[in-house]
């Protein structure tokens, strides 16, 4: 075996009888995370382990074609290791500067028909990643991949935090699945969701006091659907699952059209024994490239948006006005103009209104439908984004009127088919010089770095369903804890928040309360990250908010050099601080109904003149400057639905 190798990290064991063996390890750099592949019967299988508990129990491995099923009756061939030693720069994500360093095997497999397949491992000190790599055979340079038999084995005593997959062509105008539902909380595994649908990537999984993990996938392209996770068993065994059929009024298909040879997205596993490696994670970042070049620098920043508290009545030329003027006043870079524009001002007026945004020293984000034919949504401008004809006619005047970004809405599927409707509006964009949100739509997967004027994705229960549903006023707090472990942990979020309204609606004065703090939203505006974030302010709130939150609003940032997690449990209770350039925020939340007093641990700012933003005992607004001992030890005390941001 050439290519077999022993090396300090990782070890191999090759045995003559394979029927039931374990059959290679590779270890993390630090050697505290272990991947151990089995061969079992001809069936590829996996484990992990960190710090020497069991992460994932022997986990089922495989991938079936039309051309044959490679999760069975396979033999080894070969082993190939490596390591991997990369560094880049990127402003999108939640550190600017990357180190990543991990140890690759290789593990080349035949089918009874000595057909090939490979399984690619890549294990640094805190992630797994696999992916499968399908050869040419013979003749044969296409397939079509059905399924795949790729598992995760969790012990029967880990609790889950995971948001279902919502149904195919349901929700308003038959647009879902959008990724928009809630979340178990700290559940037993085998809890099965509704049609058996299934849960969103990503997933995290407590292994009882033995650690955490994060399973997502990322790099996935026009040449592949995205996948998700299927209902569990008792015993803990989750499978990647494809789209269901159903999904984009069951055009296209739920598996993927593949040339060869073909890769598989990566499939990845961020493990820790706390939650510090799950918020920092930079995996679905690390495994990718960008797949085109930038046409030219994209600026990020802050803008307002109308519709969010005024909504649609607010699409007329006065109105977008008046946000153009707050954006003005607020020093923000971006104004979204949201849906129905073309009908309630029109391209000609829109000109004029986009001519006096750039008077004003802003620019422009519009709002399109993405549907052709998939969904019933009918807010215009529809039908301009998803043919290549269409499309590029619209953005050539896109970028004659100076327009710098887009919000496209109304996906509603992960199949392949779709996945190459997201690439087709980003590669074109970029032609044209326009940054793309996508909202109504699926998780970005790596997405920041592959496509270089991609800004964020909604993907998550935002800020729009506080407008609309009582429960998730009542649950802002939880989900806003869970935020940063799960969903704005592997990708951007453009969550669309920050509202200094006390009733979010154009009036202000009665009907849908907001039920947290002031101060609870401005901690928010740091716990979730996205490069382009549309801010919830209303131009009242120049008057009725207080001048101290409307100042710290001006300054936000949203992009970061560096994120740390310093407390906090999912569905409780999240404290993140974040670096922008050679300033620190730290942020935190407080779901629970009782105050809750923390010592943290802030050595970045230890002996620091900061701001503190915090709640008095009436969840009242307060503003002090202090200095954080030399040890970096400071005492914050949060509120119920309330918050804190220390700001050096």
């Amino acid at each position: 075996m050439k290519h077999l190798f022993l090396t300090p990290s990782i070890l191999f064991a090759f045995f003559t009888n394979i029927l039931f063996a374990q059959i290679a390890t590779v270890s993390s750099p630090d050697g505290q995370l272990k991947l151990q592949l089995y061969l079992e019967e001809g069936q590829p299988q996996y484990s992990v382990k960190y710090a020497g508990k069991t992460i994932l129990e022997q986990s089922p491995l495989g991938i079936i074609t039309n051309e044959g099923d490679f999760s069975k009756n396979l033999i080894i061939k070969d082993f190939l290791t490596s390591t991997v030693d990369k560094s880049y720069t990127q402003e999108k994500i939640k550190r600017s500067s990357v180190h990543y360093e991990a140890n690759r095997l290789i593990c080349s497999f035949e089918d009874t028909r000595q057909r090939g397949l490979e399984i690619v491992f890549q294990v640094s000190n805190n992630d797994v990643a696999f992916r499968y790599e399908l050869p040419q055979w013979g003749e044969r340079r296409a397939c079509v991949v059905e399924k795949e038999t790729t598992g995760f084995n969790f012990p029967e005593f880990t609790t889950t935090f995971l948001s279902p997959m919502m149904g195919a062509m349901g929700g308003f105008a038959r647009t879902s699945p959008s990724y928009e539902s809630g979340y178990t909380n700290d559940e037993p595994v085998g809890k099965p969701t509704y049609g058996n649908l299934g849960y969103v990537f990503p997933g995290l999984f407590r292994i009882g006091n033995d650690g955490w993990a994060l399973i997502s996938e990322t790099r996935v392209t026009s040449q592949y659907c995205a996948s998700h996770l299927s209902d569990g068993t008792k015993e803990g065994l989750y499978r990647v699952a494809y789209p269901d059929i159903r999904q984009n009024n069951g055009f296209g298909s739920s598996g993927v059209q593949l040339s060869l040879p073909g890769v598989t997205p990566w499939r990845t596993i961020t493990v820790g024994s706390s939650l510090k490696p799950i918020v920092e994670t930079t995996i679905p970042f690390d495994l990718v490239e960008p797949l085109y070049e930038a046409s030219q620098e994209y600026q990020y920043g802050r803008g307002t948006w109308s519709w969010i508290v005024w909504q649609d009545q607010s699409m007329n030329w006065e109105d977008q006005v008046k946000y153009i003027d707050l954006a003005a006043e607020m020093g923000y870079e971006y104004i979204l103009i949201d849906a129905l524009w073309d009908s309630n001002i029109g391209y000609e007026r829109m000109e004029e209104l986009i001519g006096y945004a750039h008077e004003k020293g802003v620019d422009v984000f519009l709002w399109y439908n993405s549907n052709g034919g998939f969904n019933d949504a009918p807010q215009g401008p529809r039908n301009r984004m998803h043919t290549s004809i269409a499309r590029k006619e619209e953005m050539k005047w896109l970028k004659k009127v100076g327009v710098k970004g887009l919000k496209v809405d109304f996906f509603g599927g992960d199949k392949q088919e779709t996945m190459r409707l997201y690439e087709d509006i980003l590669s074109d964009a970029n032609d044209y010089g326009l940054m793309i949100i996508f909202h109504g739509c699926t998780l970005p997967r790596g997405w920041e770095r592959m496509y270089p004027n991609y800004v964020g994705s909604e993907a998550v229960l935002a800020s729009e369903m506080l407008i609309f549903s009582q429960d998730v006023r009542e649950n802002e707090a939880f989900y806003a804890t869970l935020h940063p472990f799960i969903r704005n942990s592997v990708a951007s979020m453009e969550f669309g928040g920050v509202f200094m309204n006390k009733f979010l609606n154009r009036g202000n004065s009665r009907g849908q309360t907001r039920l947290t703090s002031d101060v609870f939203q401005i901690a928010t505006g740091i716990l979730f990250q996205n490069s382009v974030q549309m801010f919830a302010l209303t131009p009242n709130n120049l008057t009725d908010a207080p001048a101290f939150l409307i100042n710290f609003m001006k300054e936000i940032p949203t992009t970061w050099d560096e994120t740390l997690y310093i407390d906090g449990y999912p569905g409780k209770y999240s404290v993140i601080a974040r670096r922008h350039g050679e300033q620190w925020y730290i942020a935190g939340v407080n779901a629970m109904e009782e105050p809750l007093e923390l010592e943290l641990n802030l050595p970045m700012v230890a002996g620091e003149k900061v701001t503190i933003y915090s709640d008095n005992s009436e969840r009242m607004p307060l503003v002090t400057d202090n200095r954080i001992k030399r040890n970096g030890k400071v005492t914050v005390t949060l509120q119920p639905r309330g918050g804190f941001v220390i700001k050096h």
